[in-house]
This record gives C-alpha cells, structure tokens and sequence, in this order.
C-alpha cells in the first residue's frame, strides 16, 4: 500500500536579495558551489547575472540558421522561376539577372530570421508557462517591483532541505523561503 504524503511537495528554496549587485555574487556562489537546477528572477535584467549563471543561448544560431533559409530559399524560388520554370527573354537581357533579386531575397532572411528569433525564443524560455511554483510565495510579488530572488529547486541533485537553507544564509540575503508546488 502507498503511502500518500501530507501537505504540500517543496519546489525548492528562495532567497530574497535587496540589490541586483547582492543577486550576481550569491549566483556566482550558487554556480561555484556545483548546483544545477536553479535560477535568477528580477524585476529587469540584470547585467552580469545571466554570465553568473553560466548560461548559453542557442538563440544567436537558431536566428542565423532561419535567415540563411530565408536568403537561400528566396534566392534558389527567384532562380528557379525566372531561370528555369518560366524564362522570358525580353529584349535579349539574361535570365539569370541576380541584381534584381536582392531586395526580394533580403526581406524574406529579415523575416525568416524574425520569426525563428521569435518562436525560438518562446520555445527556449518554456513559454507561456502560466503558472511557477514561485508564485506561491507572499513575497515574491515583489519580484516584479524592487526585489531579486535566487531559487535552488529541490530536484537538484545536490540538495539537501538542512544544507541548501545553511547555504542560502550564507549568502546574506533578506530572507530565504520555502516554495510549496
């Protein structure tokens, strides 16, 4: 028989800096001390902290992989149409007459790199994501106004409820709280 657990599950834990400067040292000890499922949340970005966390973006080649498909399908639709689907010689001009080409084949790599900026962001970032366990703490709401959080989640595996708000403490923030699923 299983037994059924009381209360609710713990997300992690979340400590509550008052600068952005406080929120930059306390991710770059987080990041040295080898947690890995954890994260930053204030109310702008905060220069420094994405760095401090250790972070990569695909997003600088996904943008230019979407702009080369946009230059090159452009470019070969253009060619293949006026070359070889549907060639007119008017007044003996060539077919193949590339100059022509070049602004229909540049507007559609700033749009195909647009749209895989856009799409790719939402799809790297999880959005929309409604809903976040770090909206069940009171003070939280402040995340948006005044406040920088830094939450260590309980399904790092170097967690440990006891040691994990020993080394939130250490970090001198204002306060650490518990964040409830």
């Amino acid at each position: 028989m299983a037994t059924q657990q009381k209360g609710p599950q713990l997300h992690g834990l979340m400590a509550e800096f008052a600068t952005p400067t406080a929120l930059v040292a306390a991710a770059e000890a987080t990041r040295d001390a080898g947690f890995a499922n954890w994260n930053c949340y204030s109310p702008y970005p905060v220069e420094g902290a994405w760095e401090a966390m250790g972070h990569k973006t695909p997003m600088s080649k996904l943008t230019f992989l979407g702009g080369l498909t946009g230059a090159v399908s452009a470019f070969g639709f253009i060619t293949w149409t006026q070359v070889v689907d549907y060639a007119w010689n008017v007044g003996g001009r060539p077919t193949f007459s590339w100059p022509a080409w070049i602004p229909p084949t540049f507007e559609t790599t700033i749009l195909l790199a647009g749209l895989t900026a856009g799409i790719g962001m939402l799809a790297v970032n999880g959005f929309p994501q409604p809903y976040h366990p770090v909206f069940n703490v009171p003070e939280f709401v402040r995340a948006s106004n005044d406040r920088y959080f830094l939450v260590i989640e309980s399904a790092d595996p170097k967690f440990d409820r006891a040691a994990t708000t020993d080394f939130l403490r250490g970090l001198d923030p204002i306060g650490v709280h518990e964040v409830d699923e």
